[in-house]
């Protein structure tokens, strides 16, 4: 995969010292690539150790991951064309780019690029946690206290040479592999493992010995509901998502991939399904879930496929890391250094930039785990969602219609992010889920959704406000044609 990484550089050969070559690849992914890519960014390590341990932990509610990537697709396939048809048109690298020329508002594109930013690291950050679940079942501790991390250290280094040499293309071309292997280990997974277990019915029958709810209670049925809405609408609007859009080749190569991604949804069904197995092999990973996977694959399976399918979980890590952390360095670069920093910068200087600011991202993400509790990763990565969850308004929106005023879309997000923030932190981060109290009856659904019903409200209401008092809404850069492709 090292090598790979490396020889990305060459293929498709261009000037990396341009950003759209660099982070976007020259946005020439045909349906194939495009398919991996995606593929590869959306679903990570992480889900391949979290949605089982979830699963394992908590029974059938860990399947909420399954219908939202469902949901997704639809919903791609009529709004990332239109995205990407008019940044292709006015050259813009990220969707702060269009949020800042489609408004003409420095503040919105700036609270848009914050925003995927912070939501960004802690994401990269869990993809290591994916990566020290297999390591620590390899017995890859260390005898010191720095020992522990120096297989993930290595790891990362390795990343971060590849990915500042090679840019979007060097996770393009890995995710071929890393995809490739991934399907073979839940393929074999799927065969072998209930075979062993005596069956997925008796799988079941010890899941609910264990009290693992495997039909989801009908109490539950709100938040289940709310958390794939709003998993599913957050989902494309990560920046390392945008970026996998952002360097197809065409909108028809989109509406493609999103017939052909919920292959993935497939596969991810069963890989949660893991999570039950794992209680039927008796696997005991109670004090920390996450270890569920690999101890499961290390007890079914003999000693070489088991590390064929750890390699398959640490490389599906990396390929994911490595575009978010351009992701986040295209967003720094052309909405923080290019707006306020350096206008005048040249594109080999912008370049640079990115290609600096992808090392910084890996080794903030890195001290977040070396350095920071694993637990704290995960309250930001669930603040995460529910920040991504407030730009929606903005890009969705500005996508079909300049009726919203653009001030009211930056107080409706500064709205959105407090009060999301506030109902995640009145349950400890400890869930995503908040009640409200509402005529007298309790409703449990996702903090996220919550918040985001308050933003387009009050985005309603306020550019009603603002349009009345004739306040200026900013020059739009953008034609209605730009969108059709």
């Amino acid at each position: 995969m090292t090598v790979l990484g490396f020889v990305a550089s060459r293929w498709q050969r261009a000037d990396l010292n341009h950003l759209d070559e660099w982070g976007l690849a020259g946005r020439r992914f045909g349906t194939l690539i495009t398919w991996f890519l995606i593929g590869g960014d959306l679903y990570t390590a992480y889900t391949f150790i979290a949605v089982p341990a979830l699963v394992y932990g908590a029974g059938a509610f860990g399947f909420f991951a399954v219908p939202y990537t469902i949901i997704i697709y639809p919903f791609a396939f009529l709004v990332l064309p239109r995205l990407w048809a008019v940044c292709k048109q006015h050259n813009f690298i990220t969707a702060s780019d269009f949020v800042r020329g489609r408004f003409e508002s420095p503040g919105l594109a700036l609270a848009v690029a914050v925003t995927g930013i912070l939501a960004t690291m802690p994401y990269i950050a869990l993809q290591l946690v994916g990566m020290q679940a297999v390591f620590q079942t390899m017995g890859l501790t260390g005898a010191t206290e720095w020992g522990k991390d120096l297989p993930l250290v290595i790891a990362f280094v390795i990343l971060a040479l590849y990915t500042y040499t090679g840019g979007l293309r060097a996770p393009a071309l890995v995710a071929v592999v890393k995809d490739s292997l991934i399907y073979i280990t839940i393929i074999v997974a799927l065969v072998v493992i209930p075979g062993q277990l005596g069956g997925f019915g008796h799988i079941f029958q010890v899941a609910a010995a264990a009290k693992k709810a495997v039909i989801l209670s009908p109490g539950l049925i709100p938040a289940y509901s709310t958390l794939a809405l709003g998993s599913a609408l957050a989902l494309f609007f990560y920046p390392h998502s945008a970026t996998g859009v952002l360097s197809a080749k065409s909108g028809d190569v989109l509406r493609q991939n999103s017939v052909f991604l919920p292959v993935y949804s497939l596969l991810l069904g069963f890989i949660a399904l893991l999570g039950f197995e794992a209680l039927a092999a008796g696997i005991d990973a109670a004090k920390n879930p996450n270890l569920a996977v690999p101890l499961l694959l290390t007890k079914m399976f003999p000693a070489w496929f088991t590390g064929f399918a750890f390699a398959a979980i640490v490389i599906g890590a990396l390929v994911p890391a490595a575009i978010m952390s351009i992701a986040a360095a295209n967003l720094f670069t052309r909405n923080i250094y290019k707006e306020y920093i350096r206008p005048n910068c040249t594109p080999q200087q912008e370049a640079a930039c990115a290609k600096n600011t992808s090392l910084v991202v890996k080794l903030g993400a890195l001290v977040f785990v070396v350095g920071i509790p694993i637990t704290f990763s995960i309250y930001l990565q669930l603040l995460g969602g529910i920040w991504i969850l407030q730009t929606v308004p903005v890009i969705v929106g500005g996508l079909y219609t300049r009726w919203f005023h653009r001030t009211a879309l930056l107080v409706s997000w500064v709205v959105g992010m407090v009060v999301g923030t506030w109902m995640a932190a009145s349950v400890q981060f400890k869930t995503s889920i908040f009640v409200l109290h509402l005529g007298g009856k309790a409703l449990a659904g996702y903090a996220g959704i919550w918040a985001l019903v308050i933003n387009l409200v009050l985005t309603v209401v306020l550019t009603l406000v603002f349009r009345a008092a004739g306040l200026e809404n900013g020059r739009d850069v953008t034609r209605a044609a730009d969108f059709a492709g």
